[in-house]
């Protein structure tokens, strides 16, 4: 079990330093709206930042990102507890446990973000954000906002003038712009949906033990 545990605690350690170099470094070598063409135009590093969940979607006002924050410190603090306790428990599917694994540290890395960032950076709009900047940053503890980068616009068209409602509008897929911590919760949760019934069908349907018959004397 402390093998798994290690596993588990390299996992969340390794998605924290990747998350939070990337950010660090988007924050340091572009400005606000830049971009960077990966390959073609399907995969792009496209700047930005939001005042609140994944991919990109906002909860409104000073006092709802005030709340979100604490939400989410409050949210992690559970999960964790909740997956050291199943850490423990040598019966819980060990994919199980790297699902809330991912789940925790994207969690914990766009809380990073809330918490710090608004101190330790100056703004991004029109120009590349400062590392400690001798006028403070940009916002108080707890008001930092969340880096994205990720950008996927695979499929780009039209919608036809026919679709009520949408019709002549551009349609992209994908839209939404993220981070790795945003990609792990969203793989974390996913893989606990498609795969709950594999990871605890050993638990649920336990195999009975084959009854050996003693041969009649």
């Amino acid at each position: 079990m402390k093998d798994r545990s290690l596993k588990l605690g390299m996992l969340i350690l390794i998605i924290l330093i990747a998350d939070q170099i990337l950010k660090f470094w988007i924050k340091t070598n572009m400005s606000l709206g830049e971009e960077i063409v990966v390959f073609k135009n399907w995969f792009i590093l496209h700047f930005v930042e939001n005042n609140g969940m994944a991919f990109g979607f906002e909860f409104a006002g000073k006092y709802g990102k005030l709340f979100l924050s604490i939400f989410r410190i409050l949210a992690v603090i559970a999960i964790g507890w909740y997956l050291v306790r199943l850490s423990h428990d040598k019966e819980i599917p060990f994919g199980f446990l790297v699902s809330i694994a991912l789940i925790f540290a994207g969690a914990v890395g766009n809380i990073i973000d809330s918490l710090f960032y608004g101190l330790i950076f100056n703004h991004s709009y029109g120009q590349v954000a400062q590392f400690l900047p001798e006028g403070g940053g940009y916002a108080g503890f707890f008001h930092g906002k969340v880096v994205d980068m990720f950008y996927f616009p695979v499929v780009q068209g039209q919608i036809p003038d026919w679709m009520p409602f949408w019709s002549g509008n551009e349609f992209i897929f994908f839209r939404p712009v993220f981070n790795i911590a945003d990609s792990c919760i969203t793989t974390g949760i996913f893989s606990i949906l498609i795969f709950y019934r594999k990871f605890f069908d050993k638990l649920e349907n336990p195999k009975k033990p084959v009854e050996q018959q003693t041969p009649e004397i």
